[in-house]
């Protein structure tokens, strides 16, 4: 990318031209200047180019997916949300920043658009905004207030980044929790909504696939949390009594997402009819809540399924 930007500067003859653009002209300027430098792209435009970039541009083609398929997802998963869960519609764009800031994941994740937004990329970061704004307000009525904050959704997002497996798709859609609330001590917040997360995730899984294909439940405890792992084996244990065909088990190994969770992490996995391990949920711990609104004490769960990809696996399995 920046010798992208070095050669531009370079064509153009303004050295900096870049730094100058974000560090010199307010958003509002900015934003000014970008939609008539894209009304002028626009104007020159032709049909057939238009439609070349509908056929070859992996951000604009359609899912592979049936709707139909998707819709019957979202009802079923939507049968089996708790009470205690409310679910959100949220809008295709949110504030800039929002996973570069929020979460400390690479802006070029996220397409930004000329509006000072980004195209949703991770819709639990945006929940974590939604559920940060309504905690914000109960601590405003109790500074120590412990009612808890359960969101979910059901939304596409798209990736900027180019995946080298062409399974993966720049955008896809995902259904997903949030629950945020106040430290409750001795892990007991975070146990309650993982507990609540992960029965629900299983719950549904199974309602979808039935009970055929094998699951697998991992929760992995980070060496610096070492004092949550007795509240760890309980909750296995619980998962273990209420899903018995499910392989519930502690996985120490585990090594993605320890610099994007804070204390523990889970996935849930599913077999496909050749035997292999496809990666259905991932959640965790994160701090996003604590950042947002300066406050320690603030605790936060999040979590996700793959919608497409728990779609696929039916489809696939169906065929057999």
């Amino acid at each position: 990318m920046t010798e992208i930007i070095d050669r531009i500067e370079r064509e153009l003859g303004v050295p900096g031209v870049a730094a100058m653009l974000a560090e010199r002209l307010e958003p509002s300027d900015l934003q000014s200047l970008l939609l008539d430098v894209y009304r002028r792209i626009a104007a020159r435009r032709q049909p057939a180019a238009v439609l070349a970039d509908y056929a070859a541009n992996r951000f604009v083609r359609p899912s592979s997916i049936s709707p139909a398929q998707l819709l019957a997802w979202d009802v079923l998963v939507l049968s089996k949300l708790p009470p205690e869960c409310e679910l959100v519609e949220l809008s295709p764009v949110c504030p800039l920043g929002t996973c570069s800031v929020v979460a400390d994941i690479g802006q070029d994740r996220s397409i930004a658009t000329i509006r000072n937004t980004e195209v949703v990329s991770d819709s639990t970061n945006v929940l974590a905004l939604e559920a940060a704004c309504r905690r914000r307000d109960l601590l405003r009525a109790d500074p120590r207030s412990s009612s808890a904050v359960h969101l979910a959704a059901s939304h596409r997002l798209v990736r900027g980044q180019r995946y080298r497996d062409p399974r993966l798709a720049s955008h896809f859609r995902v259904f997903s929790l949030c629950s945020a609330g106040r430290d409750r001590g001795d892990f007991r917040f975070e146990s309650a909504a993982l507990a609540l997360h992960i029965d629900f995730y299983l719950s549904a899984i199974r309602a979808h696939l039935g009970t055929s294909i094998p699951l697998r439940l991992s929760l992995t405890v980070f060496e610096s949390a070492r004092p949550f792992a007795a509240a760890a084996e309980e909750l296995l244990a619980s998962v273990r009594g209420r899903f018995v065909d499910v392989d519930a088990v502690l996985a120490p190994e585990r090594q993605e997402g320890r610099a994007y969770y804070r204390h523990l992490c889970f996935w849930i996995h599913a077999a496909d009819d050749a035997g292999h391990t496809v990666q259905l949920v991932d959640g965790g711990a994160v701090d996003w809540t604590q950042r947002l609104l300066s406050n320690a004490k603030e605790r936060l769960i999040v979590s996700g399924i793959g919608s497409e990809r728990l779609c696929s696996l039916r489809t696939t399995s169906t065929r057999v």
